[in-house]
């Protein structure tokens, strides 16, 4: 087997056949950073570092691990700079899946079979920017090659959701959907949370000084984006709170937590929590109204290397996973309130609770385990999680693949390895005499395609 040959990642006869049956099935795509402007401007982009490593967090951070100055990374260097800088640290990144990912969008979207270092920079600069300035290398014309049929951004809910106005009319051939992202209705009392709640009121136009408008505000958001095709709800959140409040107790903390913010008198830490499990649990209404599935995203401790947060601000790179998140009581009562009123899927940043995700799902009908998620999309971490929920819950149950991607251009190869991987898992157990081919065939096109649409209502 040589490197991203046609058996990459295939080692066994059945996993090769599986993959055949998969690999060219469209891509479905429920949760994405996408830039709805770029794809509805459709302008394309200058060069390759452009495209390849200007918003890539995974290609960052690896890049300050090799002791890549920030200049060179999201700093005020030339972009040819940056990605020599990149090209001479890349040899370094072997076995990584960042590694594959970039030389997979090479091979696959530009014909280019070299690999990247020092020595090949130039060359594949040359190529490529030669190749961006023709139409089939826009962003409209990559998601066709690429096969993208359905994708969601994410999208704050004081979006005025524009682009996706006209991506509806504008882009044919694929649905840029967006989804409704409530992290910052639930982080009660930060700096964050008291802007987001000027800019609820601005964006709808409803009042947000009581807890019934701020509830009122939110709804004409959820309205706002259901007019514009969403069909799903995103919770990130380093750890949920849900628990009964009652109504009186929630309106006096959110009146006291609006005083504070001028009196600098705060909610504390219980306070606050009870605000926001009476949030999220009006979240979870209104979603029970639409059949929105509920995506949470648990365990990421964001902005953790303070002196680059502080330089470049959030979303940049250094966030971390923790261990010491509570699953069961978090969510337990969300989990039974809203029991079967919409599809709820769970991902874990630390891969040590997958038996607990496995097991909510395995006794809720109407939960789903996520795909393998951020520092856990590797080939290892994915066939290990289709391995261990497929003897748990069904691996049939399981969410299927998102791209969690803030690149255009790697929609395809993230999918390419989420379906080789799972063709390799599920063949083995082939090959082992675990399961016959029909249902393996079966099961294998159900996750690469049929889940998601199912499961999001596409």
């Amino acid at each position: 087997m040589a490197f991203l040959d046609d058996d990459y990642l295939l080692e066994t006869p059945a996993a090769r056949e599986l993959y055949d049956a998969i690999a060219d099935v469209p891509i479905v795509d429920p949760h994405s950073h996408a830039d709805v402007e770029e794809i509805v401007d459709n302008e394309g982009w200058s060069d390759i570092w452009e495209i390849e490593g200007s918003t890539d967090h995974y290609v960052w951070v690896l890049m300050r691990g090799q002791g890549i100055e920030e200049r060179l990374i999201t700093g005020d260097a030339p972009n040819r700079e940056k990605w020599n800088a990149l090209a001479e640290v890349f040899p370094r990144f072997v076995g990584n899946p960042t590694y594959e990912w970039v030389h997979l969008d090479l091979k696959r979207r530009f014909g280019i079979d070299q690999r990247l270092s020092s020595e090949t920079a130039d060359e594949i600069w040359e190529e490529t920017q030669a190749q961006l300035a023709q139409p089939e290398a826009r962003p409209q014309a990559l998601l066709s090659a690429m096969g993208v049929e359905v994708v969601c951004s994410t999208d704050d809910p004081t979006a005025s959701l524009e682009y996706h106005a006209r991506a509806r009319e504008e882009v044919d051939g694929v649905d840029v959907l967006p989804t409704w992202r409530v992290d910052r209705a639930l982080t009660v009392g930060t700096d964050d949370w008291f802007a987001f709640v000027e800019e609820l009121e601005t964006a709808t136009g409803v009042a947000t000084d009581d807890l019934d408008g701020f509830f009122e505000a939110l709804r004409a958001s959820h309205d706002h984006f259901a007019d514009h095709g969403c069909v799903a709800t995103d919770v990130g959140i380093t750890e949920p709170v849900s628990r009964p409040v009652s109504a009186d107790r929630a309106r006096k903390l959110y009146r006291r937590a609006l005083e504070s913010a001028s009196a600098g008198d705060g909610l504390d830490d219980a306070e606050a929590s009870d605000l926001s499990a009476s949030i999220l649990e009006y979240v979870g209404e209104l979603n029970a109204e639409t059949g929105w599935t509920t995506q949470f995203h648990v365990g990421a401790v964001r902005n953790y290397r303070e002196s680059v947060y502080d330089q470049l601000g959030p979303a940049s790179g250094v966030d971390i996973s923790t261990p010491a998140v509570e699953f069961v009581d978090t969510l337990r009562y969300f989990l039974n309130r809203f029991d079967g009123d919409f599809e709820t899927v769970l991902y874990c940043l630390d891969p040590t609770y997958y038996p607990t995700v496995a097991t909510m799902a395995r006794v809720f009908p109407s939960v789903h385990v996520g795909p393998a998620w951020w520092f856990n999309d590797s080939p290892h971490g994915m066939e290990s999680q289709f391995e261990y929920v497929g003897t748990v819950d069904t691996l049939w149950n399981h969410a299927g693949m998102v791209s969690d991607s803030r690149k255009l251009l790697s929609y395809g190869s993230r999918f390419e390895l989420f379906r080789r991987s799972l063709a390799n898992a599920v063949g083995r157990g082939v090959d082992r005499g675990q399961l016959p081919m029909a249902e393996a065939q079966r099961l294998v096109s159900h996750l690469a395609y049929d889940r998601p649409v199912e499961l999001y209502g596409f």
